[in-house]
Order: structure tokens, then sequence, then C-alpha cells
């Protein structure tokens, strides 16, 4: 239960205690601010408090985004402070300096324009605008939010409320913000209207989230029947499970259930949605007669890199030290482009996000065969993957902001260096500081190139995919040796993931035998899942995963190496079931030390994220 103090008695007529105690607060009422005072020293320390001006009038939906988001420790809107515990201190020592109006300037303006009134809750804001505090003020739009100051304002105010339907306004503002063409015109028109639904039956995105995965699932396992039957129906499943999907995030929006745990499962199950779909594909073609295991494997790594790109780029530039980092030639015809009307949402399909890519997925699946989906889904996720790569090399070109060391620590958590490369680096620091500052990405693409070539044309078996891999982990150790600042040292991480993900697909398909395919897919799925879940504690800063982990499971160079050296060692069947019982390890550890993770993060009350972002 959380707890709202009104500054005295309502106004007559007024709904404002109603209003609170809809939105699940307990309401006490002062009869002067140092009662006040009073009553927020009394609430426990675990829970939300709001201190609400008795004049109030306004929306209940702008005291629903001020008083109830998880996401921000304070919050306010003129009328209405809220703290959740992690900001009480500061309301408390804010409240005693409202109440003695000791150093508060008169008549201040707030970043939103609106001229602070007399009143306790206006000079608690500017209180903790004066500490310095971190205060959310929700964007309101249209929304109304105000303190009359006498009967003619106060009719004024209340017809401005009655001339706004504030549902719809909520119901709007449930929809992300920017999204593909497919999502925001053939799925959002109505999946907020499902969302709603949801809300008003005490459904939890969680649970959406949840209905949308076993949806998936099922449409993997229809697709794996391998009839013309299953494939329609897995494509018209894997629609719903995609309206699901969009309906997850837009609840949350709509009732503010923002939550760690949530953030971290709808973007896990994302992936895990579209990747099992791929398996039941791959499976249902083999029963039909037709191998596509590769195409399946070839479409995972080529998706699990193109994110990889947008991960490392984003934060290699998060944080930038200077101000002019985003002006170049490339950002601003990109911004010249924006606003062309048409161009922004050719751009937003041509790099075939989570919805283009899905619908086409479904409709492929449903009117043609697995093997005509595959090459669809790699030519259209190559093309996407050379325009943004392309376009970020340019802006990287003429970047001038120095890279911060939170920056090249978040690239080198996303590197997923091993033992063998951190040992090697540690000796190699001195001439590695010696090289030109686009030698990095170009020393880890050439071991990469160099191990994944060695694979395919040296056949299954050899000593020298061994020995390729060797030089693979000591060009890694190379291209980590020192800080990742430098303007192209984004490519790292991604050049690591394909040169990884590559070596096992040659291994794999130079086998030769039935199941060698389907065991490196397990693998490379279950190495994407650690990589994607670096990726979600970086940017929930959670930090990267635990040391012990990574070299629990060997780092990039150490997987590449032991796959090599298991390509030569066994037959190709036992290398076969080398690698399943390898997956399975890497899997079960990974696995295990992530759910611990964010289970423990989400109970012990680590601050709510919701990642707009962008379209995966």
């Amino acid at each position: 239960m959380s707890t709202a103090i009104l500054t005295g008695q309502p106004v007559p007529g007024s709904s404002l205690e109603g209003d609170l105690r809809s939105l699940g607060f307990d309401v006490r009422i002062a009869s002067g601010p140092a009662e006040a005072e009073t009553l927020l020293a009394g609430v426990p320390a675990g829970q939300r408090v709001a201190v609400v001006d008795a004049r109030f009038v306004g929306h209940v939906h702008a005291l629903r985004l001020a008083l109830t988001d998880p996401r921000f420790p304070l919050a306010a809107i003129p009328g209405a402070v809220t703290a959740q515990p992690a900001g009480r201190q500061d309301l408390t020592r804010a409240t005693a300096r409202g109440n003695s109006g000791a150093d508060l300037p008169a008549g201040e303006t707030h970043a939103g324009g609106t001229t602070l009134v007399d009143g306790l809750t206006d000079r608690i804001a500017t209180a903790l605008a004066a500490d310095g505090a971190d205060v959310h003020r929700p964007e309101l739009g249209s929304l109304v939010a105000t303190v009359p100051r006498d009967p003619q304002s106060r009719n004024e105010a209340r017809q401005a409320v009655a001339a706004v339907d504030d549902e719809a306004v909520r119901l709007k503002s449930a929809v992300k913000a920017r999204d593909g063409f497919f999502t925001t015109h053939f799925i959002s028109p109505y999946s907020r209207y499902i969302a709603r639904w949801c809300a008003r039956r005490g459904l939890t995105p969680n649970q959406v989230t949840t209905a949308s995965l076993l949806t998936a699932l099922i449409a993997a396992g229809c697709a794996a029947t391998g009839t013309r039957g299953g494939f329609v129906a897995a494509g018209v499943l894997l629609l719903a499970s995609f309206v699901l999907d969009c309906t997850d995030g837009q609840l949350a929006r709509y009732s503010l259930q923002y939550s760690t745990l949530g953030a971290w499962l709808d973007a896990t199950f994302d992936r895990a949605k579209e990747y099992a779909y791929y398996a039941g594909l791959a499976l249902g073609a083999a029963r039909g007669g037709d191998d596509v295991w590769a195409l399946a494997l070839g479409a995972m790594v080529l998706q699990t890199c193109r994110h990889v790109v947008d991960f490392s780029f984003n934060e290699a530039n998060a944080g930038d030290t200077d101000a002019t980092a985003g002006t170049s030639p490339t950002a601003a015809l990109s911004d010249r482009l924006d606003s062309v009307g048409w161009t922004v949402w050719v751009r937003r399909m041509i790099v075939l996000p989570i919805g283009e890519r899905w619908a086409m997925i479904a409709v492929l699946t449903a009117l043609t065969t697995p093997r005509v989906t595959f090459y669809a889904l790699l030519v259209g996720c190559a093309f996407a993957a050379t325009y943004t790569t392309a376009g970020r090399v340019l802006r990287s070109l003429t970047r001038k902001a120095r890279r911060t060391d939170r920056a090249a620590r978040a690239l080198a958590d996303l590197a997923d260096s091993g033992p063998l490369a951190e040992g090697l680096a540690g000796a190699l620091r001195n001439p590695a500081r010696r090289l030109p500052g686009a030698a990095t990405p170009a020393v880890a693409l050439l071991g990469g190139l160099a191990v994944v070539a060695t694979a395919v044309l040296t056949g299954f078996g050899g000593p020298w995919t061994i020995a390729a891999s060797c030089l693979y982990v000591l060009t890694s150790a190379v291209a980590v040796a020192r800080p990742l600042k430098g303007a192209f040292d984004w490519l790292v991480p991604p050049f690591f993931r394909a040169a990884e993900y590559g070596t096992v697909l040659a291994l794999a398909a130079d086998a030769e035998v039935n199941g060698a395919l389907p065991a490196a897919y397990g693998l490379v799925a279950a190495v994407a899942y650690h990589h994607y879940d670096t990726v979600y504690r970086i940017r929930g800063d959670a930090g990267a995963p635990p040391h012990w982990l990574v070299r629990a499971i060997g780092g990039h160079e150490g997987r590449v190496l032991a796959v090599a050296v298991l390509a030569a060692l066994l037959t190709a069947p036992q290398f076969t079931v080398a690698l399943t019982v390898l997956a399975v390890a890497v899997a079960l550890v990974v696995l295990f030390e992530s759910v611990r993770f964010w289970v423990a993060a989400h109970q012990g009350g680590a601050p709510a994220v919701h990642d707009e972002g962008e379209p995966a």
C-alpha cells in the first residue's frame, strides 16, 4: 500500500481523495504543514509516499503518471510530489526545508514553465531542485494538472479537465512512440485495446509476455510437423505471438507496470521465440526431406551479429565527452531525411525490424517452403546489416567525441574475452599501445576471417583449423590489450561474434553427418543467450555477468579453440555428441546464473527499467 498525504481538506466537490484511492493510495489528511511533516515521518520507510495539494485539479492519468511510475525515485507535477523508498530521505529533507522556507527562491519556474505557487508541495519541489535531486517531471501533453488559487480559476481548470478525455490520452500513450511500419499500422491500432482489456482484468505484462512465448513455441511445433496445414497454422500463430509481444509493452505503459524482471523477460523471450521458430522450420523441412539446418543456423548467426552491431555502437557512444559528437555529416543527412515523412517509414522498414521480419517469416511459412523462407530472411537481414553497419561506420569516421571509460568497459564486457585472451593481453599491452588506432578492429577482423576461412576451406578434422584457432586467440588478445576507445573499436565485439559462430557453423557443416548442424545450432543458441544477457545487464546498469561465468564457459576464443580441437581429435559422429554435450553444459551454466541474477535483482527492489530502444 502507498500513502498519499493531502495538505488540508479537499475542496467541496473535488474527486481528489477518491482519485488517489483508485490509484492504490491510503489517503491521510494533514491540517497544516507541520502535521504533513509528522505524517510523512510516520509512513513506513519501505512504502511509496506522495504529498498532494488539497486544491489540486487535474486528470487522474496525470496523477497516475506522476505518482505511480516505478522507474523514478522522485517525481512531481504541479500540486503533487512523490518518492519511492530510494528517494524518501530527499523528500523528508525537502519537506522540512519547505516548511521552514529557508533558502527557497520565491516565484521560481520549473522545467515545464509553470510558476510555482505558494503551496507546500511546490515548496517541496523547489527544495528538491535546490538540493540537486533528480526529480522526474512526466510529459503531460493535453492533460491538466494545476492548483487554482481562486474559484474562477478552479472552474476554468475543471472545464479544461472535462474537455480532454484522459482515457483516450492514456490509451494513445500506451503505444511505443517510435516503432516499425508494420507494427504501427497493422498491430498497434487494435493491440492497445487488448492491453486495456488485460489491464482491466488484472493481468500483468509478464503474464502476457509468457503467453506470447508459449504461442510462439506452439507455432514452432506446428512448423516442425512439415505439413502444409502445420505451416499455415505456424504462420498464423507467429503473428498472434507478435500481437501479444506488442501488447505486453503497451500494457506496461498503460498501467505503468514496469519492472526489471519484466524488461529482461520481454527482451529474452523475443530472441527465444524467433530462434525456436527457426528450429521448428528446420525440423519441418527435414520431415519433407530437405535439410536446411545450415540456413537456420546462418540466419541465427546473422541476426545475432546484427544485434551486436547495434548494441556495441550504442554503448560505445553512450556518454560521449564531446558535445559535438552527434553533428557528423552522416547524422545531419539522417536528420534531413527524417524531415521528409515517407523516408522515415522506408528507413524503418529496410532495416527489417521485428514486426516486418516476423510478418515476412509468417507469410512465407504459410505460402512457400522453409528453404524459401530462410533464403528471403538471409537476404533481407544481410541487406539490413549492411545498411545499418555502413551508416555507423560513416558516422564514426567524422565523430569527434572521445570515448569514456564506461564505454570502453562496456565494449570489453561485450567482447566476452576468456582466460586465454586475457592472459596474453597483459603481456601484449605495451606493444598493442604502439599500434595505430584502426589496428584494433582490423586485427580482430583478420583473426576471425583466418579461423572461419580455414574451417571452411580445409575440411573437417584437419590440424590447420587448430593452428588458425591459436592465431585467433593471439589476435583476440591483441585486440583487447588496450582500452577500446578508438573510433571503430565498437566493431570488435561483432567481429568476435561472427568468428565464433561462423567457425562452429563451418565445422558442423564439414562434418556431414546427421545431427551435427542441429547440435551446432544448440551450441550457438546457448552462447548467444549469454551474449544477449550481457547486453541486457549493461543496459540495466547492472554490470556484466560475473567473471567466473565468463571463465567457466571459456570466453569466445576458448570456445573456438575447443571446438577446433574436438573436430581434429574426434570422428564426425563423436564430434556431434561432443557439440551436444558442450551446448547442454553451456546452456545450463548461463541459464542458471542468469535466472538467479534477474530474480534476485527483482526481489531486491532493483530500479524498474523499460527500454523503448530500437525496434529489434
